[in-house]
């Protein structure tokens, strides 16, 4: 075998845009590129018209073109159809020459899938072209997206078979939790040999958390005893905001003061705030907008007293595992597959999936410390997990599927 392995990650979107599978591709690419040759395959993201994109204002160079120059390693980018649908754009590899030309240049000796759409599945046409391996990371719960996409079951169902065969044809797929493997097994008819690949953090514990907790007061306008909920993410009501908000209104009727800070941007930011100032909370809720910055992101987390997520939708979200980085447990919703690895009240919480359910739980867990203390620092032992771990089991597994 070659000293270094050609390994190509592919993707259906990317930076600039940010969400939880760009930052696990970024993750796995940083920390590979000192073990192997490693190439990200993506979309141009930075404009749904890639003819425009060459008149930008910053002249013959894209944002994307920026981001990929601030990056230690390589990136090749596809155009991409000319329109957007929820913010995302639609990749056309097949229709992009110099795309193709670079990845038949590639000699690739593994191909590793983010994604089971355009650019994953020309990432899979490549692996069986050249006869190489392909592993597949199944990220989403796709029937969810297909569902709310689409009110026509059968048009449902041809779309979960059409990316089912693209998993199906992987040599091996990879989950995050028993939970996210038995669905894709049991519901979505997987066939694939399928492997458990937790997600991690690059994120740190904060050393001094006194002063950065005096930063994260200032620059949001917090007085020091104030409580500090928290939410760190895409801003759609898919992921339950709002539950959050519903229930922030029982939990301030209830007689508990807190300071709900709100990270990120999304669809549903206007309708977000719409609903907080419905719900007369408009004092106690910050939205902080989208902050991109680790050590930002970390003083943040470490100023937080309780992490709220009550998400149906992820499959292991990293941000419960950048919470327990810091100590701070999350709050979840009962029956979440992303919270597989938590138990309520060891290393997490659970709620039932109303208003009044989950601020019940809520206000308990704010009126009893000692618990809370005992979750929090289990969250801390138990869920937090670093990337480097991670990457050098995903790179011995590279080498076996080699050698198979």
């Amino acid at each position: 075998m070659k000293s270094k392995i050609k390994v190509g990650l592919f993707v259906d979107t990317f930076y600039p845009m940010v969400d939880g599978v760009i930052r696990v591709v970024d993750n796995y690419a940083r920390r590979l590129k000192d073990k192997c040759n490693v190439t990200v395959y993506a979309p141009r993201t930075s404009a749904a018209f890639p003819i425009i994109d060459k008149v930008l204002e910053m002249g013959s160079m894209t944002e994307d073109d920026i981001v990929d120059r601030s990056l230690p390693y390589k990136v090749v980018r596809c155009n991409c159809l000319p329109f957007k649908t929820n913010n995302y754009v639609i990749p056309a590899p097949i229709f992009d020459v110099d795309f193709m030309l670079k990845l038949n240049k590639s000699k690739l000796d593994i191909v590793h899938i983010h994604s089971p759409f355009t650019v994953g599945q020309m990432g899979l046409y490549y692996a069986k072209l050249q006869k190489i391996p392909v592993v597949a990371t199944l990220h989403s719960q796709y029937k969810q997206d297909f569902e709310r996409a689409v009110e026509f079951k059968p048009a449902v169902d041809v779309a979960m078979a059409s990316i089912m065969n693209v998993f199906n044809n992987c040599n091996e797929c990879w989950t995050v939790n028993t939970d996210i493997r038995n669905l894709y097994i049991e519901e979505y008819g997987l066939k694939s040999p399928c492997l458990i690949k937790n997600n991690a953090t690059d994120h740190v514990p904060v050393k001094d958390k006194e002063a950065a907790a005096r930063m994260i007061e200032r620059r949001f306008g917090l007085k020091p005893d104030d409580t500090v909920l928290l939410f760190i993410g895409r801003l759609t009501f898919l992921k339950g905001l709002d539950l959050i908000v519903n229930s922030l209104k029982n939990v301030k009727g209830a007689g508990f003061r807190f300071k709900m800070l709100f990270v990120g941007e999304g669809a549903d930011e206007k309708a977000l705030r719409t609903l907080i100032n419905k719900n007369k909370l408009a004092d106690d809720c910050v939205l902080c907008g989208r902050i991109d910055e680790k050590a930002d992101l970390e003083a943040i987390y470490s100023r937080a007293k309780l992490f709220l997520f009550p998400s149906l939708y992820d499959t292991n979200s990293l941000v419960q595992i950048e919470a327990a980085c810091q100590g701070v447990p999350t709050l979840f919703r009962t029956g979440a597959r992303t919270a597989a690895m938590v138990k309520d009240n060891h290393n997490g919480f659970f709620a039932g999936g109303t208003p009044e359910e989950y601020a019940k739980k809520l206000t308990e867990i704010l009126s009893n410390e000692e618990l809370y203390e005992k979750v929090a620092e289990n969250a801390r032992k138990e869920l937090y997990k670093n990337w480097d771990t991670v990457v050098d089991e995903v790179y011995s597994d590279y080498l076996r599927l080699l050698k198979q």
